[in-house]
């Protein structure tokens, strides 16, 4: 048994980990799991740059995760950092004030070893259940970008391209500097359109048609499967591989992109900050059922996170 920490620090998200990890069982041990919205992606798509107030905010989530970790008496630690800081031209100041705080430089890596991470996380514990076939096509929407794998044990092929919540709400739905509320119908058909070509571009190096078990990760997934449940607060519990089917993920989706920031706020399960990125992130979730003919997605709190952890065991 090894204790491990894991960071995942996303365009919109940082993610921490602390668990014991079993390679004998395959088994991961949560003794901490959290999640602090820090926008570090904040204007990447329009500058290059890693605003100063985004960089503030991921240095202080980093603090208070490093009290975590120790606590915990952490045996290694690895911090993983994607898209936004693989796009910025100032990455090195943010390597310098994780390096400080943490004592480990974070690796910004590709976005095919992001989605192997992903695949690894959310398929660890789907072996030997016959009634999700393979291949799996695991899915991560992420604030920047979105990660496509298709395998079955392992890895067959993986493609990251660039639509996320994030992304695609300050690309299409930013007017002035502010997010429309709510956003008109020629906004969103250019945002479908986006969604669309990235998709294009998927399905040139990933079969995505061929998999027979959709699976999804990340926050604007779960938090469309809490929205579906009607949960009166999130509850991972629930919402680990729970199923969504293609009709409710329409409903939903069309319902975040016809309503106001003061609607989405009332929904209970929904995180502050995700309020204005959740109907972008639904949008893409809803095009990629549509492109393949998935009937539902199998929904999955474990991703690229706890692949993270495994590497580090």
């Amino acid at each position: 048994m090894t204790r491990v920490a894991a960071v995942d620090c996303g365009t919109n998200s940082i993610r921490l980990l602390v668990a014991d990890a079993d390679p004998a069982t395959g088994e991961l041990t949560d003794l901490d799991r959290r999640m602090t919205i820090v926008r570090l992606g904040q204007g990447v798509d329009r500058t290059g740059r890693l605003a100063p107030e985004a960089l503030q905010r991921t240095f202080a989530a980093c603090r208070e995760y490093a009290e975590i970790i120790k606590e915990h008496g952490a045996e290694r630690l690895r911090f993983v950092a994607t898209s936004a800081s693989r796009d910025a031209e100032n990455r090195d100041e943010f390597v310098r004030g994780v390096l400080d705080i943490l004592g480990v430089e974070p690796e910004v890596i590709s976005g095919d070893q992001e989605a192997e991470f992903s695949f690894t996380g959310a398929t660890k514990e789907l072996a030997g259940r016959d009634h999700l076939p393979k291949p799996y096509l695991v899915v991560d929407i992420g604030g920047g970008s979105t990660e496509f794998v298709v395998g079955d044990d392992q890895v067959r092929a993986a493609r990251s391209v660039d639509i996320g919540c994030v992304r695609m709400t300050e690309r299409h739905l930013v007017r002035d500097g502010v997010v429309s509320d709510p956003p008109s119908k020629e906004q969103i058909a250019a945002m479908r359109a986006d969604i669309e070509a990235a998709l294009d571009l998927a399905e040139e190096t990933v079969p995505l048609r061929e998999a027979r078990t959709l699976v999804g990760l990340a926050g604007s997934v779960t938090t469309v499967s809490a929205i579906a449940q009607e949960l009166p607060a999130y509850d991972s519990a629930a919402i680990h591989h729970s199923r969504v089917s293609h009709d409710r993920v329409r409903e939903i989706t069309e319902w975040l992109l016809r309503s106001t920031h003061a609607e989405r706020a009332t929904v209970p399960s929904m995180h502050p900050g995700r309020v204005d990125v959740i109907g972008a992130g639904a949008l893409v979730l809803l095009s990629i059922m549509e492109r393949i003919g998935a009937e539902e997605v199998v929904v999955s709190e474990h991703d690229i996170l706890d692949g993270i952890a495994w590497s580090v065991a």
